[in-house]
């Protein structure tokens, strides 16, 4: 292996095609991507959204994180806009289950309804944690969606399309270069929104970056569970379940409490784990090596509850989600970079454009320093390690997005760089547009 690691070679430069062009071009069709290309358009603009997967949807569908958080205060809903489109849209598929409001209360009864669906306050200190507004749902109907919305939107998609490199000139974001089955491909645009997850399009465009690592996950699903029977004994049976439930969180080797949650198809559940330290999201040995690992503990986990835990006795492994959860590889050193003391003393910024439970984002820390026609949304913004791993939950990301999309037509419209467009303008036209941009802090925000 060590007589080629230090080798490269120069290849000869290749004439790529140009198979579109538009006002925006979005990179990356997560739920932070969906979202921005969806507002960009929405607002006016042309727009070229690419993915590299056969689906839309990022961590919410092909990672399966299928509990949407971080999106109260207390009981005020924080976060609002497409994200709401999103659910209420599958909501009438059947495909999302959240409390009402007379459910959002602190009781064991309401516990032992709703906690099994993930719709508790986790950063709560009381017993039984309170039920909050969150939402279950299921992976396929939001990549339903997300086609949906993108279809209406006119957005001109481009899935298979794995982004390459970046265009440009004097400083300035020009283009794009995808690989494709069929060759290289170029997408120009007026402005670029770097939804990647790992800041892709903006380190090839020369921004300032940080590097940070995290636990990764694969998730993957039970079918066939008789939830009934499991809660029975959980509640009947407290000391046996926790028995049981101790020796599966060891063999999976990192997990929530609740390591399996409900969803929206009866008899199918989510296993939010293992979760696994020491990989590089952006390593492809350590991705592969992650494959290995969690598939072995997954199965070790079904074959323990199969044969141990009551109402798991027929389940069947219906497999992993279609990428590991990564949570944070590369941040983006922005026009401002938010810190942990930002996140915890909820800290309110006059140029706040979204936010999250009661946090809140400048629009300084989706701007990359020294690169123009570039905004970023998603986990990858402007943040410190410490404050991203508290921030980064995929509803405050779509806010981002919307917020990224509408900053992006503003430019535009005004013949602007991004980081001359007035926070005020977003957030005025964020709430037209049913979006919370933040801008009138809660009575909690420092």
């Amino acid at each position: 292996m060590s007589t080629f690691k230090n080798m490269s070679l120069t290849l000869e430069k290749q004439n790529v095609p140009v198979v579109a062009k538009s006002d925006v071009v979005v990179v990356g069709g997560g739920a932070a991507g969906v979202t921005a290309a969806v507002s960009a358009a929405r607002n006016g603009c042309s727009v070229t959204l690419i993915e590299r997967y056969h689906h839309l949807g990022g961590m919410a569908s092909g990672g399966m994180v299928l509990v949407l958080d971080d999106m109260t205060n207390g009981s005020e809903i924080t976060v609002t806009g497409i994200v709401d489109e999103f659910v209420e849209t599958m909501k009438m598929e059947n495909g999302a289950v959240y409390p009402p409001s007379e459910d959002r209360i602190q009781s064991q009864e309401m516990w032992r309804k709703w906690s099994r669906w993930g719709c508790h306050d986790f950063h709560s200190k009381l017993e039984p944690m309170p039920i909050t507004y969150a939402v279950a749902f299921d992976p396929d109907a939001w990549k339903r969606v997300s086609l949906k919305l993108v279809k209406e939107a006119k957005v001109n998609l481009r899935l298979h399309s794995w982004f390459s490199d970046t265009i440009v000139e004097d400083g300035k974001v020009k283009g794009i270069i995808v690989q494709t089955k069929t060759g290289r491909e170029a997408i120009l645009g007026d402005s670029f929104i770097d939804a990647s997850g790992d800041l892709d399009l903006a380190i090839a465009a020369g921004a300032e970056h940080s590097i940070g690592q995290y636990i990764v996950t694969t998730v993957f699903r039970l079918s066939n569970v008789d939830t009934d029977t499991v809660e029975k004994f959980q509640y009947e049976c407290p000391d046996e379940y926790r028995k049981i439930d101790r020796q599966a969180r060891r063999i999976i080797g990192g997990a929530w409490d609740l390591w399996w949650l409900k969803t929206p198809i009866p008899g199918i559940v989510w296993c939010n784990c293992p979760h696994m330290t020491g990989y590089d999201g952006i390593s492809v040995e350590d991705n592969t090596a992650a494959e290995f690992d969690g598939r072995a503990r997954m199965w070790a986990l079904y074959e323990f509850v199969k044969a141990n835990m009551p109402g798991f006795e027929k389940c069947h492994m219906l497999g992993a989600a279609e990428q590991v959860g990564v949570r944070q590889t590369r941040q983006l050193v922005g026009e401002y970079v938010v810190t942990k003391k930002d996140v915890t003393s909820r800290r309110h910024f006059e140029d706040t454009v979204c936010r999250g439970r009661d946090y809140y984002t400048p629009y300084r820390a989706l701007l990359p320093k020294g690169v123009d026609n570039l905004i970023v949304a998603g986990r990858h913004y402007s943040a410190e390690s410490e404050a991203q791993k508290i921030s980064r939950e995929i509803p405050p990301c779509m806010v981002q997005g919307q917020a990224a999309g509408v900053a992006a037509a503003l430019a535009l419209n005004q013949n602007t760089a991004f980081r001359d467009v007035a926070a005020k303008d977003i957030q005025k036209q964020m709430r037209a547009q049913n979006a919370d941009p933040g801008d009138k802090p809660s009575e909690n925000a420092s």
